[in-house]
């Protein structure tokens, strides 16, 4: 059936409609009170159309169609096929992210992460949290009071030594036999569950019983531990706020836009108990640059924002829409409690909607123009994707660099709060390895580094990149597990065929299965392709100097009468090449003779006239 007659046989119902190119894809998803009145306007005079819409017309092959009983169930299902597929010519959320959740993995023996993607995974999820920084302080609170483990590694039992993790208070050890009892870590477990459910009087009450248990029977030190424990829990009490049962519970939306341009920025303000306690911010690049309907925007952005995140009671915008009545009651049902969407006009409410879009439109500068986020957000967010046991203040990057096994070097790279420290930068010449293996040097840089760095009890790094694949990566975690430090997060930066100046995705060591999508355009990969670029140049830089000294050095011995002996001594009174090819035959004889000074006296003069020429 052509296109026509696909037209003269639309209904008349409500529904959702989905436009094709010629290669099947969908590039358009909208929703109709009328599906035939609704689709034939796209077929009709383009006089009306704006450019963007001229482009789709241009682009549609086919089209699809999807009948609803309502316009409440049309707006619902448009949301989820723009959620599922991303068109080309939708409007996406593409920042669309829900606020940090705090995850209790389903294994043997969990551990807990922070989210921002709720998964049908039989996991434990608690939040949302608000403000975000609030989930990463848990997160470090949890790991060092209940020491659940943070690696990820397959827990059987079976590893012969605990890592430094448990050395330093911070892991129970079920890897080790005998360490960790599972009973006592299920404990441990049930006390985070507790926690994270907000009943932290009923954890205290248990943890002042097992305190008065073992202070019976003179178990002091596990009395003390279970002390410690339960001022800790009472004081986390006070200050958790997660978004529950908030009275006041309010969301603020505010955006800027320059007219005649395709880029937006969108703010969004969370109130609770009265109180800004959150921020959220996202972008557009690609919007049309005339004839922008802010109504059809505002109420995209709400059916796709509202459609996985926590639904406040109240939520302000900046104008009014043709589905606010219908999206007001999928939201009611969604809470659970009335929920309302108003514009408003005047007073405080209209007030805070103008404050809302100054934040805005400073964001489009710093976007825009500026460029320069915020280094403590992006690390956080980094952390949050990485699903990372604690914030990333000190990274380390390794990098091999080697022509065909020849002169093969690593060089090393540390960042710290997303800036570079130079002095904590190395260059190893590779020693234990012959030919090109980029394995095992990588096994050799990653384990000098740290066993010097543990032999001198210097900072270890909160994350490591290793520029490389599965190969490089497991080679990196053979190097840590020897040291025990495999509780360190390695990751792998992954480069697409044929492109080695580029990262297609990064591998996490123990979630290989599961690898990260690479997003340039996104502050916390650029910071990512930042530090492997600066790895890189270190480590061909460092790889170049050695091919040079190796050439001049060799070049020096092919001077009549300089052997070995005699170049070191020539290297070791001149410092380098350089200033022996620059030095006078005077200053050679002392060191060589006069033949030999004479001899490369002339050599490096020819070489000068050569080079003239």
């Amino acid at each position: 059936m052509d296109l026509q007659e696909k037209l003269k046989n639309l209904p008349t119902d409500p529904g959702v409609y989905i436009h094709k190119n010629d290669k099947g894809k969908i590039i358009y998803i909208g929703k109709a009170k009328k599906l035939r009145n609704r689709v034939r306007q796209y077929f009709q005079s383009s006089r009306n159309h704006d450019a963007k819409t001229r482009r789709l017309v241009r682009n549609i092959a086919d089209f699809e169609y999807i009948v609803t009983d309502t316009e409440k169930e049309a707006l619902v299902l448009e949301s989820n096929l723009i959620k599922k597929h991303k068109p080309k010519y939708n409007i996406l959320l593409k920042d669309d992210k829900q606020y940090p959740h705090l995850k209790i993995t389903k294994e043997a023996f969990p551990k807990v992460v922070i989210t921002r993607k709720i998964l049908k995974d039989k996991a434990k999820y608690y939040g949302p949290f608000l403000p975000a920084s609030l989930a990463r302080k848990t997160l470090d609170l949890i790991n060092k009071t209940f020491q659940l483990r943070t690696c990820n590694i397959e827990i059987d039992g079976k590893l012969p030594r605990p890592c430094l993790e448990y050395h330093l208070k911070r892991c129970l050890a079920p890897c080790v036999k005998n360490l960790c009892k599972p009973e006592e870590y299920k404990e441990a477990t049930h006390d985070v569950k507790l926690l994270l459910e907000g009943k932290n009087k009923e954890l205290a009450d248990e943890l002042e019983k097992r305190m008065w248990k073992f202070a019976e029977t003179q178990n002091y030190e596990l009395a003390a531990k279970y002390r410690d424990l339960q001022k800790t829990v009472l004081a986390l009490g006070e200050q958790q706020k997660m978004a529950t049962t908030p009275d006041r519970d309010v969301d603020i939306f505010g955006y800027y836009r320059e007219e005649g341009t395709p880029r937006i920025a969108l703010q969004l303000f969370t109130m609770r108990e009265g109180k800004i306690v959150g921020r959220r911010e996202f972008f557009w690049e690609d919007l049309p640059e005339k004839d922008f309907d802010e109504s059809e925007f505002m109420s995209d952005v709400l059916s796709q924002y509202y459609s996985t995140d926590y639904v406040p009671l109240e939520i302000h915008v900046p104008v009014d829409f043709e589905d606010r009545e219908n999206l007001e009651q999928i939201l009611t049902e969604r809470r659970g409690r009335r929920v309302y969407i108003h514009t408003p006009q005047r007073g405080q409410k209209a007030e805070m909607i103008n404050l809302v879009e100054t934040n805005a439109k400073i964001a489009f500068e710093q976007r825009f123009r500026v460029l320069k986020p915020d280094m403590e957000k992006v690390l956080g967010e980094l952390q949050e994707i990485l699903e990372l046991p604690y914030f990333p203040e000190r990274i380390e990057s390794f990098d091999i660099s080697n022509i065909q096994g020849a002169e093969n070097v690593a060089g090393i790279v540390a960042f710290e709060n997303g800036k570079p420290n130079r002095s904590e930068y190395r260059r190893y010449k590779i020693k234990t390895v012959e030919g090109q293996d980029d394995f095992a040097s990588m096994n050799e840089a990653v384990f000098r580094r740290y066993r010097r760095a543990l032999e001198e009890e210097k900072p270890l790094p909160n994350l490591i990149f290793i520029d490389g694949g599965k190969g490089q990566l497991t080679a990196a975690a053979a190097a840590m597990r020897e040291l025990d430090l495999e509780a360190i997060p390695l990751v792998g930066l992954v480069k697409p065929p044929r492109r080695h100046s580029e990262i297609s995705h990064l591998l996490i060591k123990g979630k290989e299965n599961s690898p990260v999508e690479f997003e340039p355009t996104n502050p916390v990969f650029r910071l990512v392709q930042q530090i492997r670029d600066e790895t890189h140049r270190v480590a061909v830089q460092y790889h170049r100097k050695r091919r040079e000294i190796r050439d001049f050095t060799s070049e020096l011995t092919a001077i009549p009468g300089v052997g070995e002996k005699r170049k070191i001594k020539l290297l070791r009174n001149f410092g380098s090449i350089e200033r022996i090819a620059q030095a006078e035959k005077k200053e050679l004889i002392p060191i060589v003779g006069v033949k030999t000074a004479r001899e490369v006296f002339e050599h490096f003069e020819r070489q000068r006239k050569l080079a003239k020429k």
